[in-house]
């Protein structure tokens, strides 16, 4: 999700002095980030020994939030693919839950526990991407053939043991990265961000986008009890302070008010799409090209949502991908014979031909954007790192190589922590301990941590890991018996764990996490090792894809949400079994709805045509050798080559004016995958995007409200389409 970072002069970065020629100008930044970092320590102490970092009512009202997101996931994944993990909806409705009952509440709703609502709801959420609920297992079901050892239709005991099998090591091993990515090297991770700072506005706090530090602390904190201050001036923050809540107040209905009226409105046009189907696909563009090439629109607003939160330039990038591979590639491949079928089959028509144009590109832009995130500290830092080795092996000081890599401030770790656990009221004396650091020490050091009582500990960490890991390969075990061997198994999950690495630096730095890039990458390392001959090799190839991107998706994703409990002083280790329980009762729930959708509903079909699924039994295929149909491979070269060129342009532009213009491998890949009713609808999304943000310059946050409704009103409104499905209630 894109962030929102508001106006940016109203936060202040402590960790980043302003530069300047001057050296006094230097000298003054440095003591003003000495004490920016001194009141950093006394938010983060203050905030992390809140009761309310983990409680009942939070959990509770998290899981809510999180079974109404998880519907709309998986309904929106067997569709598109297309999945999020709406922070900033759930951070709002569970502010909007709770501030409905203020008086009614023992303890107020702090801005921690919002924290935890949106972690549980997000980490619940996201499982039926995370559990491969909405492509690997429709391949599995549907996609299979007999002579690749399918279709393998699992019962409900056995796909609820899969989703929980692949629901925790990824969690658990975010842990140990948050200290690398958030604390030493300070990624920015930007929903994470945004969402912070929504949940600080609504609160009345503030986060910043470099670190935590709080409102109320403009004055001299020593000067709090400075007895001079008249009563003027003590009435003027009265006036202050009840202007700031009113102004607080009419912010939070109003972005309540706006989810609540798109929501109905989407919902509305949900219910109607299933009187007349007919509003699914308008032929806007006549009937030919709707009847013979599939060019309808369908106008959904939910997709309309989803293409605003993504942005202008993947809109635009998705819709290139729709008019070359459906107004040029599949007219094509239909008039010279390559794909003689019926244009909507995947089998033998142009929709099926084109998938693998698709997928070329994808697994271009994959090698080459993945393979950038895992080199260029190598490059970057080679000269530390070969100093560092030699520093180790004169000094014969073996235990280095343990933390080599954390730099500078790997060293200095051990002395924050102890700086971190110091009590608010010594924060004085804290302060004097940064004056014996020098101005670049200071620079280098690392954010301020959480108390160490309020982390993770690291036997915490390392027990759960070794026990999430050995469950994931018993389940796997358990669930398809010899057809995956343990060998594949093992190493399917500690590849996992290595590509979720390269997964969570992606998403600090673009707010992109690339799981289908990562699960690619799986699906091709897994085709070497694994001999073509083995007729359980697409199987194998699936399984171990799944378990990737299983990874991959949950560190990610609950980094988000320890950037935003970091920004907001919120306990690491509440945050951690909060995202644990989300995932279990995500993966239990998530195996439910995908039954209860799969045995109402044709799938693949009409509504259900599970794109993803097509895709990751494509590339099973493609990587294990199978046949391609005639010409595909040739266009599918050409493809991956011109893409792996436009991806290294987009490195390389990163920052620059033109990088939008550059098209992206994977927002293209889906435009092609798709069908253009999707596609054009999300276009219009963008473009909604683009006109309120670039040309009216406006803030984020309402749009992001308001495609959330959108999102969610049909989302939990197809849960009525699916109870009518079911009983059979008469439609056109």
């Amino acid at each position: 999700m894109a962030p929102d970072r508001g106006d940016s002069q109203d936060y202040q970065s402590i960790s980043t002095p302003p530069s300047t020629s001057r050296r006094d100008e230097a000298s003054d930044g440095t003591e003003e980030l000495r004490r920016r970092r001194s009141n950093a320590r006394r938010f983060i102490a203050s905030h992390a020994s809140e009761g309310q970092n983990f409680t009942v009512r939070g959990i509770l009202v998290g899981l809510g939030v999180g079974l109404v997101i998880c519907f709309s996931n998986m309904y929106f994944g067997l569709q598109t693919g297309w999945v999020s993990t709406m922070s900033m909806p759930a951070s709002l409705i569970g502010f909007a839950f709770f501030k409905t009952l203020s008086k009614h509440l023992d303890l107020p709703f702090t801005p921690v526990e919002n924290v935890l609502v949106q972690s549980v709801a997000g980490s619940m959420g996201t499982m039926p991407l995370g559990c491969g609920l909405v492509g690997v297992m429709p391949a599995l079901n549907y996609m299979l053939e007999p002579e690749e050892q399918g279709p393998i239709v699992l019962g409900l005991p056995k796909l609820i043991l899969w989703s929980l099998g692949l629901c925790f090591f990824g969690v658990v091993f975010a842990v140990p990265l948050r200290r690398q990515v958030i604390i030493r090297e300070k990624l920015k991770f930007p929903s994470g961000t945004a969402t912070a700072l929504m949940i600080g506005v609504l609160h009345g706090k503030e986060a910043t986008a470099d670190g935590p530090i709080c409102r109320t602390t403009s004055r001299d904190p020593t000067s709090q009890d400075d007895s001079t201050q008249s009563y003027s001036n003590i009435d003027e923050r009265s006036a202050d302070v009840e202007e700031l809540t009113k102004n607080q107040t009419s912010s939070w209905q109003s972005r309540v008010r706006l989810l609540i009226i798109s929501f109905v409105i989407s919902g509305l046009y949900t219910l109607a799409t299933y009187f007349f189907p007919i509003l699914r696909n308008l032929p806007v563009f006549g009937f030919t090209l709707a009847e013979s090439w599939l060019w309808t629109l369908n106008p959904s607003l939910a997709y309309v949502g989803q293409g605003i939160i993504m942005g202008p330039a993947t809109t635009l990038h998705m819709l290139l991908g729709a008019i070359v591979g459906w107004g040029l590639l599949s007219p094509l491949a239909k008039n010279r014979g390559w794909a003689p079928g019926p244009v909507d089959t995947w089998e033998r028509g142009s929709k099926g031909w084109i998938v693998w144009v698709s997928l070329a590109i994808m697994l271009a832009d994959s090698i080459v954007s993945l393979g950038y995130i895992a080199l260029r500290p190598l490059v970057m830092h080679s000269g530390e790192y070969a100093e560092s080795i030699r520093r180790i092996i004169r000094k014969r000081d073996w235990k280095g190589f343990l933390h080599l890599g954390s730099g500078k401030s790997g060293g200095d770790y051990a002395l924050l922590r102890e700086e971190v656990s110091t009590p608010p009221e010594e924060t004085r004396s804290s302060f004097q301990e940064d004056l014996i650091v020098s101005d670049e020490e200071i620079k280098g050091l690392p954010e301020p941590d959480a108390p160490p009582e309020h982390l993770v500990n690291d036997s915490t960490v390392w027990v759960g890991l070794v026990l999430s890991v050995v469950f994931c390969i018993a389940s796997i075990r358990v669930v398809f018996g010899a057809l995956v061997p343990f060998y594949a198994i093992i190493i399917a999950v500690f590849m996992a764990l290595v590509l979720s690495i390269m997964g969570v630096r992606a998403l600090g730095e673009t707010d992109l996490n690339p799981v289908s890039g990562i699960s690619k990458l799986a699906q091709l390392f897994f085709a070497i090792i694994i001999p073509q001959s083995n007729k359980n090799s697409v199987l194998i190839n699936l399984v171990a894809g799944a378990v990737s991107e299983a990874g991959a998706m949950q560190a990610g994703d609950l980094m988000q949400d320890l950037k935003t409990g970091h920004l907001l002083g919120a306990a690491p280790n509440a945050q951690f079994w909060g995202g644990v329980i989300g995932s279990a009762f995500g993966a239990v729930i998530s195996a439910l709805i995908y039954r209860l959708y799969t045995s109402v509903y044709e799938v693949p079909g009409d509504l259900f045509q599970v794109p993803t699924g097509h895709v990751w039994i494509f590339t099973a295929r493609l990587v294990t050798g199978k046949g391609l149909p005639t010409m595909a491979w040739q266009w599918a070269l050409g493809a991956a080559i011109v893409f792996t060129f436009t991806t290294v342009a987009r490195i390389l532009g990163t920052g620059k004016r033109w990088h939008p213009y550059i098209p992206g491998g994977i927002a293209v890949a889906v435009g092609m995958y798709n069908v253009p009713s999707f596609t054009l609808a999300r276009a219009i999304g963008g473009m909604v995007n683009w006109y309120w943000r670039s040309y009216r310059r406006k803030g984020e946050t309402p749009l992001v409200v308001l495609a959330s409704g959108l999102i969610l009103g049909e989302g939990v409104m197809s849960i009525v389409n699916l109870l009518l499905a079911s009983a059979n209630v008469p439609h056109r």
